[in-house]
C-alpha cells in the first residue's frame, strides 16, 4: 500500500511558521514529585511565534490520584486511610525549533523546550484520619521542565506530536 501525501502546499524549512498551534496531549508522569508514582495527566497549550523558530506556549495540565495509606497511634486503631488529590499545574513553555539547522523535510518538526510554572493542587484525607495530614506533600509550589520532541505534519491543520521532558511526556494532536 503506497501513502501520498500532498505536498504542494507543505512550507518549506525556511518560512515555516509555528505558533498558532493549539496541542492536546495526553500522558503519563510523576508530575514534579508530588506523586512518587506513573499517573495519567492531560495537557494543553497554545503556542504563539515570538522570533524565527521560537515560540512560547502558556499551558496547563491536569492530574488526579488517590493512595491509601496505613495509619494508627495509641489513640487510634490500624486502618487504611485513603489520601485523594488533583493538580492543576499552569504555566509557559518556550520551545525552539532546530527544523533549519537539521534541513528537515517539511513534514517533520523536531524542538527542545523549557517550561516554568506552578502548580494548584487541593488534598483531602479520610475525614476520620488524624494523622499528618502532609505525609504525601513533596510537592515544590514552583517547577522547572526540560523537553525535547518532534511533530509528524498530517496535512497544514494537523500533526501528531510526542513530548519527552522531564515532568511528563505527551503524544498528542497539534490543530494549527
Amino acid at each position: 500500500m503506497i501513502l501520498n501525501f500532498d505536498l504542494s502546499t507543505q512550507q518549506t524549512p525556511s518560512d515555516e511558521k509555528y505558533g498558532k498551534t493549539f496541542n492536546l496531549g495526553f500522558g503519563v508522569g510523576g508530575y514534579y514529585g508530588y506523586t512518587g508514582n506513573f499517573l495519567p495527566v492531560f495537557h494543553i497549550d497554545f503556542e504563539g511565534d515570538v522570533a524565527r523558530n521560537f515560540t512560547l506556549a502558556p499551558f496547563v495540565s491536569f492530574y488526579s490520584y488517590t493512595n491509601k495509606y496505613y495509619w494508627e497511634n495509641n489513640n487510634y486503631p490500624y486502618n487504611y486511610y485513603y489520601y485523594h488529590e488533583t493538580a492543576i499545574p499552569v504555566g509557559i513553555k518556550g520551545t525552539y525549533y532546530f527544523d533549519q539547522i537539521l534541513k528537515a523535510n517539511s513534514r517533520w518538526d523536531f524542538y527542545m523546550a523549557g517550561s516554568v510554572g506552578f502548580t494548584i493542587l487541593h488534598a483531602s484525607w479520610d475525614g476520620e484520619y488524624y494523622g499528618d495530614n502532609n505525609y504525601y506533600h513533596n510537592e515544590r509550589p514552583i517547577f522547572i521542565d526540560i523537553h525535547a520532541g518532534t511533530e509528524y505534519h498530517l496535512s497544514n491543520h494537523f500533526g501528531l506530536f510526542l513530548d519527552i521532558s522531564s515532568g511528563v511526556s505527551t503524544v498528542g494532536l497539534a490543530i494549527h
